[in-house]
């Protein structure tokens, strides 16, 4: 088989946040901002390092400003050039995606990351394409799923992020089962959908990155329902890896869960401190605020 690039991802948006109620009563939670851009941006960006060319968000009810944050806002730039504020109107200019390079689908009803996945099929076609979950911004030196781009460049088939996590919190991720170690990469010869700790085997979660060939549709196509009466993206995944190699990729930066109160804020901040305009102002109120 030909080898095909990576130039589609899928952002799987359409779900309710209800961690973090009731600021997500009427805003989508990937719009909540952390520092001074939406969490959606972040991720956006991440997918643009890796040169994905097209963005397919799986959207539900309530999810227009998504698709409104990521189109021209006449008015705001009119505004902006009349007041003569060129930079922030050059900026705003710049994150615009290139005209057709978004995609809007719906996902009528919560039936899991799987069957989220699965409604991007039509758009997707016959090609690989990248899953990126926009809870996990995910910050590293070299954008991460670029990384795993020149590896699935090298190795082929489907490449899954992973992260070490204490032994005693396996029962609430997806977890590899490794096998060779080749370079950056770990051979995966299966996965289980958060296994009790006894039944766990290794620590490696699966994290909020993916790879994927598009023989996966297929397989989520008659997928049942699993875990939680969802359709496992995980179930699917393993039963790809009956024909399709899978390795694994480890993600040693910092990933910061924005889906529960506590995580946007260690987000935020954490992006605040890194800003190199308010980092140094940013530092100064923590300490304040702590000192209280």
């Amino acid at each position: 088989m030909p080898f095909k690039p990576v130039r589609k991802a899928v952002l799987p948006v359409a779900g309710l946040g209800t961690r973090v109620l009731p600021a997500t009563k009427v805003m989508p939670k990937e719009m909540l901002p952390v520092f001074d851009r939406p969490a959606i941006h972040y991720v956006v960006d991440e997918a643009r390092a890796a040169g994905i060319e097209h963005f397919v968000f799986v959207t539900g009810r309530n999810k227009a400003a998504i698709e409104d944050y990521f189109d021209s806002a006449f008015e705001l730039e009119a505004t902006l050039e009349a007041k003569g504020k060129t930079a922030l109107l050059d900026e705003l200019r710049a994150d615009l995606p290139a005209p057709g390079a978004c995609s809007f689908v719906r996902q009528q009803a919560p039936l899991g990351l799987g069957h989220a996945v699965w409604c991007a099929r039509d758009i997707v076609g016959d090609e690989p394409f990248a899953v990126l979950l926009p809870d996990m911004l995910m910050r590293s030196p070299v954008p991460f799923l670029a990384a795993m781009n020149r590896a699935y460049e090298t190795a082929g088939g489907n490449v899954i992020a992973v992260e070490e996590v204490p032994m005693d919190k396996v029962s609430s991720y997806g977890i590899i089962a490794p096998g060779a170690t080749k370079g950056d990469l770990i051979e995966m010869t299966g996965m289980v959908e958060k296994p009790a700790v006894k039944d766990a085997p290794s620590n490696l979660m699966i994290s909020g990155r993916y790879i994927l060939q598009p023989e996966i549709f297929d397989a989520l196509e008659e997928q049942k329902p699993g875990a939680g009466g969802e359709i496992q993206l995980t179930d699917a995944m393993l039963k790809l890896m009956e024909t399709s190699p899978f390795h694994a990729m480890r993600f040693e930066g910092q990933t910061l869960d924005t889906g529960s109160k506590t995580g946007y804020l260690r987000a935020t901040v954490a992006y605040g401190l890194a800003d190199p305009e308010h980092g140094a102002e940013v530092r100064q109120i923590l300490e304040t605020l702590l000192k209280g």
